[in-house]
């Protein structure tokens, strides 16, 4: 971070010209995860609001991480808001969240708006701005009687589509974007590429499907809860667009999480296991944007490629001192509304060698008591609060750390877990390493 050393006017002021003459450079402090919060998911929340949803969350982190509202330095929260139908939600439910008088940040990056909100508190800790910070992402689609808010994207591509139009788009263009259909059209472009190169089958996105919602059940929290739900059950769905079943559908959730960030002198005083936050990165691929070459001007060779995922978990690994991810991480939370997702990420974070990890899922080995557990949560293809999501990995993979995931805890001790985000325009992605020991 930069310190500022301020010379002082005849009044006490600053004077103009001097604003910028002195810096010095510190290191960032470090930073570790003390509380994590959660409320239960679903379809329609309607026994709660927003406030008192986001509220559950946010009180049930400070009271896992032992501190009070005014503990609290700073809050930085986020969700899709045309998702929910509500413009700047935190102005309704600041009280809720012990918010007044406090500096409040709001982020919104699409899919990874949880994995950015829970970023930025990292950093306003780290640099020194805050000892303790509070993150919260939410989602409430219930909320909303518009059809982009359950269905996909297309709405908050509007704003680009204005842009687009004043600078001159054609009718071929404009049909070539909206036909794309979202996310889950982005997400079919990617599996047919990965299954072409790679050599998976349907069936295999069936069995990371079917793992996925088993583990959601041993998640108190999670939406999509199928016990014992086999790759058999998964085929028996009916087909939605080629390679994707219903049973690989990601659903539309009502949920928030909270997270309690705090700088090492208190987090050692807090818990004897804090998650420390090793590393992190984030990447926008402007050539795995939604509509690609009819607006980003880059088209798509492989819809799969996630060169932004590279380069994220690169980062974020050597940020973290992590040499070797396959041997040295030992759970990750991956953001996979749709199940090739799972695979294409895995090997993009460098946890499977390339068109690897679909041989993997077969094999056991992305078990939860497997050799590189995926999503032991049920991750984002079981509980989908969109602006929540991301935030939800970062938060599950600070439970593993810390022992505390109940009985989705892989059975193993934790030493390093990776947690990702995809979003965006289906472009960005954020990456973030944690730890059981503070980053040297």
């Amino acid at each position: 971070m930069y310190t500022r050393h301020w010379p002082m006017g005849s009044l006490g002021r600053v004077p103009k010209r001097m604003w910028f003459s002195s810096w010095e450079v510190n290191e960032m402090r470090n930073v570790a995860i003390i509380g994590c919060g959660q409320t239960k998911h679903a379809s329609r929340r309607r026994d709660v609001n927003v406030a008192e949803m986001v509220a559950d969350a946010a009180w049930n982190a400070m009271e896992d991480a032992q501190v009070t509202p005014d503990e609290i330095d700073s809050i930085v929260d986020g969700n899709m808001q045309g998702f929910g139908g509500i413009a700047q939600a935190e102005q309704w439910m600041g009280e809720w969240i012990g918010a007044p008088g406090k500096p409040v940040l709001r982020i919104a990056t699409g899919g990874t708006t949880g994995g950015s909100v829970a970023q930025a508190a990292y950093y306003q800790v780290a640099s020194g701005l805050s000892d303790i910070a509070l993150a919260v992402a939410w989602e409430k689609h219930s909320d909303s009687k518009e059809a982009g808010a359950t269905t996909g994207l297309l709405h908050v591509a509007l704003g680009n589509f204005f842009h687009m139009f004043n600078y001159g788009m054609d009718l071929k263009n404009l049909v070539a974007t909206a036909a794309v259909g979202a996310a889950a059209g982005v997400a079919v472009y990617q599996a047919r590429h990965y299954m072409h190169r790679s050599g998976c089958r349907i069936e295999h996105l069936d069995m990371v499907a079917a793992k996925d919602r088993s583990n959601a059940a041993k998640n108190k929290y999670a939406h999509l809860q199928w016990p014992n739900c086999t790759p058999d059950d998964i085929a028996k769905t009916k087909m939605i667009v080629e390679p994707f079943r219903y049973g690989h559908i990601c659903p539309a959730s009502d949920g928030a999480s909270a997270v309690v960030f705090a700088s090492e002198d208190i987090a050692k005083k807090k818990t004897d296991r804090p998650a420390w936050i090793k590393g992190l990165a984030s990447y926008s691929d402007e050539e795995n944007q939604m509509m690609s070459e009819n607006s980003g001007g880059t088209g798509i060779i492989d819809a799969s490629e996630q060169m932004a995922c590279r380069l994220s978990a690169m980062k974020a690994y050597e940020m973290a001192g992590i040499k070797d991810p396959q041997k040295e991480i030992d759970v990750a939370e991956i953001y996979q509304p749709f199940p090739s997702q799972e695979l294409i990420f895995a090997e993009r974070l460098g946890l499977f060698d390339e068109t690897t990890a679909w041989k993997a899922t077969e094999e056991g080995e992305t078990e939860i008591d497997g050799r590189m557990p995926l999503d032991p949560s049920g991750g984002t293809n079981a509980t989908n609060a969109i602006g929540s999501s991301a935030m939800q990995r970062v938060l599950e993979a600070a439970l593993q750390v810390m022992g505390k995931a109940e009985e989705h805890q892989v059975p193993k001790d934790v030493h390093n877990a990776v947690a990702h985000g995809w979003g965006g325009v289906t472009n960005y992605i954020v990456v973030t390493v944690l730890g059981d020991s503070p980053r040297r």
